[in-house]
């Protein structure tokens, strides 16, 4: 039974099957998105283009699958797809959007033949052995997953930006319009990120925020730096017990510490403030830093600080000469994670802040949420609260990777 199953005709069913399925789907739905047509993909017409192309490609031994074979496979794709779906693979004639058409027809049927050949170009027609037989498989459940979490983090995102740049009388026309229209200018195309500026006070939300997120990240730092050096170099009773309940805090949802902590600091008149943040803020990630450096800590060769106290250094001075430069990489990944948890942060601040002139960007954001507001602004806001943390993320990429690896082995 198994080896009836290795069989690498049936792999190529399923897997011609599988990206043509895949493809018209993400394909016909981003030609609706970007042309605004009511587009009805046909995905039965593409289940059976991808299968029959992946058929043509086994037709062949794999040292005889030439760049010609690979052609004859993309024009079977694109024959049987325009055949079965009677001219109409997004379900329009082709007078509607005819180049969105066009262009999305071409990507079906190169994606269709670049995905069948990158899983099937050294399979054999017969049974397969397993190792080969899992080796397909393997390529083909990672593209899917790939291309899967990329349409569902990529889709979401455009949808935003796009609903960002539409006018509100568009927005009323048709709400599922996500095409760009440039007919007003570019400085109609971005009127709702001005407005935001000149007329929701966009631009103090901004700074509020970079001065809340950088002041938490400056004093996560203050204290866990000194308190992740104790926990993983000094012997003091009750060292064991503090390294393991670190992060204990976690333990407890936000949402119950919330209520009881708005009662305190309404009392101490601490509500409302800038500086309630800045308490509340660094008290939840001055554990997760500690964690993280206190496994960097222990990952450096303790023979650099020892010849450094042997050279009259301070336990102070260690650190700072010895120990700080060598953990900038950790450092640089804590400072990133403690920065966007505060930039992000949106429970506390929602219920700890009432007044619109020391409201953080996530809470101008939520601001927006109001049938009084259109709706386009509020997609704006939201592409300026993401826009800074996904750029400072990327840049800081490289330094996070080493900081989060460094302490995982030690020694």
């Amino acid at each position: 039974m198994m080896a009836v199953l290795r069989n690498g005709l049936l792999l190529a069913v399923f897997s011609g099957t599988l990206w043509g399925v895949l493809a018209m789907i993400v394909l016909g739905v981003t030609f609706a998105l970007v042309s605004g047509a009511p587009a009805q993909p046909s995905v039965n017409a593409a289940a059976l283009a991808g299968l029959l192309g992946a058929l043509v490609l086994m037709a062949r031994e794999p040292a005889e699958r030439t760049p010609m074979i690979r052609s004859l496979s993309a024009a079977t794709v694109l024959v049987t797809l325009f055949v079965v779906s009677f001219a109409k693979p997004f379900g329009l004639p082709l007078d509607v959007a005819p180049l969105w058409q066009i262009a999305a027809v071409l990507l079906i049927v190169g994606s269709v033949t670049f995905t069948n050949w990158a899983c099937l170009h050294d399979a054999a027609r017969g049974t397969l052995r397993r190792y080969d037989f899992e080796k397909v498989l393997i390529r083909v459940f990672k593209g899917f997953g790939f291309v899967f979490f990329t349409v569902i983090v990529a889709l979401p995102f455009y949808v935003l930006v796009m609903t960002s740049l539409k006018s509100q009388q568009s927005l009323l026309a048709n709400p599922l319009d996500f095409s760009i229209d440039f007919s007003g200018g570019f400085g109609g195309l971005f009127r709702s990120y001005g407005e935001l500026f000149t007329q929701f006070n966009f631009g103090r939300y901004l700074l509020i925020s970079s001065i809340v997120s950088v002041a938490t990240v400056i004093l996560t730092l203050l204290f866990s730096v000194p308190g992740a050096y104790a926990v993983s170099r000094l012997r003091f009773p009750g060292r064991a017990v503090l390294s393991r309940s670190i992060l204990l805090i976690y333990m407890v949802p936000a949402i119950v510490l919330v209520i009881p902590l708005y009662a305190v600091f309404s009392q101490l008149g601490l509500r409302n403030t800038v500086a309630g943040l800045l308490i509340i803020y660094p008290a939840t990630t001055i554990p997760v830093a500690l964690y993280m450096l206190q496994g960097y800590f222990q990952g450096l060769p303790a023979e650099l600080e020892e010849a450094g106290l042997m050279d009259g250094l301070s336990r102070l001075g260690v650190i700072i000469k010895i120990t700080l430069p060598l953990s900038l990489p950790a450092m640089a990944s804590v400072s990133l994670y403690v920065f966007m948890i505060a930039w992000n942060e949106f429970l506390f601040a929602f219920m700890f802040l009432d007044d619109p002139d020391i409201f953080t960007l996530s809470r101008g954001v939520v601001s927006l949420n109001s049938s009084e507001v259109p709706r386009q602004h509020l997609m704006a806001g939201a592409v300026i609260a993401t826009l800074p943390v996904l750029g400072i993320f990327l840049w800081f990429e490289r330094y996070m990777v080493q900081g989060l690896t460094a302490g995982s082995v030690k020694g």
